[in-house]
């Protein structure tokens, strides 16, 4: 295999065109080397722009092309599995967009096809590779807050246009799907196991039918997490971390800046005027260039990629319990 991984695009999804593929190939391991797009002439004008070598007008002929180590897949999200699947079939590595899949039932799918191509396949929740993330769990783990008890987050941005993507539901739109599932993977990432029942709220917006506002509280047996998410609120993102001893907060969590240090906040003194706080920061860096790296090296060295289907069967697992549990009004189990 070549020192770097080569990478097809699926799709000029606006994600991968003004984010991913950018970081991508500013990493040390990865490389884009084609692009498709049902579009020919869309597909042609982002490779131009963008520097890439090949541009192909179906999906089908870029998961043909030998000299294609790994897919990134930003398709829309009733298209990741399927999309996938097809992938692995023809023998790449997938990194797919969360969410993974529309159902739990649709991941597990995957998992028999892993053992069946021995591919790599991982859900890009790039924070799971991100230097401020990294360093958040090494700190719970040494006990510096001591014994985590309370996870605490927001998510939100304003987006009502009928034609957005985020806002369909039969592409997956909706707040859940698209930022709930960070809020719900930040929460599993800390306390290092699943909660064991979920109670939520859901508001749907009346025209759209999409989830505009949820909130969540999920029970993690000795430890709490609440969150809301919106995609119908002023934009915001915060999340906590509360421990028996002390907190610790992340300024930007999931849209970290790259044009400036991102920092965490330490704070072991309860004291509320923020006397007490410490503050750590990390070097300016692109959490998708990290992303790449950490999916790469497990391909290229072997190893595990750091969020594999066993991970996002878990979080899609918490999804559907609190959509059924926006249903049922009563708390509800995750079935992974």
């Amino acid at each position: 295999m070549p020192d770097k991984l080569r990478f097809g695009v699926l799709s000029t999804a606006n994600i991968g065109i003004k984010k991913v593929i950018p970081a991508m190939q500013r990493s040390e391991r990865t490389a884009v080397t084609a692009i498709a797009s049902r579009d020919l002439r869309k597909a042609r004008e982002a490779a131009t722009a963008l520097g890439i070598a090949k541009a192909y007008g179906s999906y089908e002929e870029l998961l043909a092309d030998p000299e294609i180590d790994a897919i990134y897949n930003p398709l829309p999200n009733q298209l990741h599995a399927p999309w996938t699947a097809k992938a692995a079939e023809a023998g790449k590595h997938v990194l797919c967009e969360k969410p993974l899949s529309m159902t739990v039932a649709e991941a597990k799918t995957l998992l028999a096809m892993r053992v069946r191509t021995g591919v790599k396949l991982g859900e890009a929740f790039m924070i799971r590779s991100f230097h401020q993330w990294l360093r958040l769990r090494a700190l719970l783990e040494a006990g510096e807050i001591g014994e985590l008890l309370a996870v605490t987050g927001v998510f939100s941005y304003f987006n009502a246009n009928p034609e957005n993507i985020r806002n369909r539901v039969e592409t997956g739109g909706g707040g859940v799907y698209d930022i709930g599932c960070y809020l719900i993977q930040a929460s599993r990432y800390a306390f290092g196991r699943e909660p064991q029942r979920v109670v939520a709220l859901l508001e749907r917006d009346p025209q759209l039918g999409t989830d505009r506002l949820a909130s969540a509280l999920l029970d993690f047996a000795g430890g709490h997490a609440t969150f809301t998410c919106s995609t119908q609120m002023i934009p915001y993102q915060k999340v906590n971390f509360l421990g028996s001893r002390g907190r610790i907060e992340i300024e930007i969590p999931f849209n970290a800046p790259t044009d400036r240090p991102t920092r965490l906040f330490i704070d072991a003194t309860g004291d509320l005027s923020g006397s007490g706080m410490r503050e750590e920061t990390f070097p300016i860096g692109d959490q998708y260039t990290f992303q790449g790296d950490a999916f790469a090296k497990a391909v290229i060295e072997g190893g595990e990629v750091p969020v594999p289907l066993e991970d996002s069967i878990a979080n899609m697992a918490v999804i559907e319990a609190i959509f059924r549990s926006a249903e049922s009004g009563q708390w509800e189990t995750p079935q992974s």
